[in-house]
């Protein structure tokens, strides 16, 4: 389905209520989706994963449904959430395997969700587009799970375009070589840090603090006061959303004043800058999108105008994204056979949002990997193949 045809038939100007389209079940693609609404990821989840599967899945019914083979099918979303448990989410994909017989699931949210849910998903064969997913393990895993691919790219480049800015800033004479770097006691977290180290290395930084945290640590206060001490010229957090929260609000009230200051997911979030307002701009984090592009515009009205809230500026894409690339399979095989969806994934092209994407190897080369507030918009500033990155800006201070 074009982007064009879908965002004029899905009505976007109309109320959520308008778009509910009633169902008959013989005419149903059941979807599942699992996903924190609860825990220590929820909050993150609840803006880049839920609202996505509402619209996109609105979207569809409001056009129709999706042609399988001739025949307009309806989108039926059946979620449960996984209160941030890998073992509640792996016992409600089996659920919706066994008991719900949905067609296809959404992919889970976060790297170590998606990397422990990989088997059940492959048990049953559905379509896993981990698009919530950093790691340099993707060609052992693809290589493993034939129906697994990826989107969101590697550990290592997005460890090396932070290194490239930092090496940038020192040329400029901007920073000097001492970097402070913390990371949440998660897969992401820890394999971004384990990735970071040896190029922060040999690229003659100084790591003056390596600092780790477990995931939902209620108090990083102690983490920034340890940062600060040790005199940085630039702090890198590979971090989830309630800590990058958590770390800059630390960061301002005890002003740690570098010039370059990275946390990585959540930063994108709308609420990051509704939370700190014009004190971030100049702060870096993980992604980003063209938003200077009309799809990528058009998607953020659509977001709002069905969901209510407001698209974060790199994950909401990526996971509606993915979503795109499932319709687009599934009407591309004509049929609801997992198998024919999946063939179909590893030998397509799918016009998206964010551009034409493809899979070499069942892993996707076109990702953002680092993004800048500038101006109250996160806008991309590095990525793997991707238009439209925007020159990096100053950061003075928490002002």
């Amino acid at each position: 389905m074009k982007l064009t045809k879908l965002f004029k038939s899905a009505a976007i100007g109309l109320s959520a209520s308008m778009l509910a389209v009633s169902v008959q079940a013989a005419d149903v693609i059941k979807i599942g989706a699992v996903a924190p609404k609860t825990g220590a990821l929820g909050g993150g989840a609840v803006v880049t994963q839920w609202p996505n599967v509402e619209l996109w899945s609105k979207q569809v019914n409001a056009a129709g449904g999706l042609d399988v083979g001739g025949k307009k099918m309806m989108v039926e979303i059946i979620e449960y959430d996984d209160k941030t448990n890998p073992g509640e989410h792996i016992k409600a994909a089996q659920r919706l395997a066994e008991v719900d017989k949905v067609d296809f699931i959404v992919a889970p949210y976060g790297t170590g969700f998606n990397l422990a849910a990989a088997p059940i998903y492959a048990k049953y064969n559905y379509p896993h587009i981990a698009v919530s997913a950093i790691s340099d393990k993707m060609p052992e895993l693809t290589a493993r799970y034939s129906n697994l691919f990826f989107t969101l790219g590697n550990t290592t480049s997005f460890s090396e375009s932070v290194v490239d800015i930092l090496k940038d800033m020192r040329a400029a004479g901007t920073i000097g070589n001492r970097v402070a770097m913390v990371n949440v006691a998660d897969a992401f977290g820890i394999e971004l840090a384990e990735a970071a180290r040896p190029r922060l290395k040999e690229a003659g930084f100084d790591i003056v603090y390596d600092k780790s945290y477990p995931l939902g640590t209620p108090d990083l206060s102690p983490i920034i006061k340890g940062a600060k001490e040790s005199n940085p010229d630039a702090f890198v957090a590979w971090s989830y959303p309630p800590d990058t929260f958590a770390l800059t609000e630390q960061a301002i009230i005890q002003d740690l004043d570098v010039k370059m200051y990275y946390t990585a997911v959540a930063t994108c979030f709308p609420a990051f800058v509704g939370k700190f307002g014009s004190k971030i701009n100049g702060v870096f984090g993980a992604g980003g999108v063209n938003q200077d592009s009309p799809d990528i515009q058009a998607y953020f009205k659509a977001h709002k105008d069905i969901t209510g809230k407001d698209a974060d500026g790199w994950a909401s894409a990526n996971t509606y994204v993915s979503l795109q690339i499932l319709g687009q399979a599934i009407e591309g095989a004509g049929t609801l056979d997992r198998q024919a969806v999946i063939d179909y994934i590893k030998a397509s092209s799918f016009d998206t949002i964010m551009g034409p994407i493809s899979f070499e190897d069942q892993i996707s080369n076109r990702f953002w990997t680092v993004g800048q507030w500038q101006d109250g918009k996160f806008r991309g500033v590095k990525s793997s193949q991707m238009a439209g990155a925007a020159p990096i800006v100053a950061k003075d201070g928490w002002n």
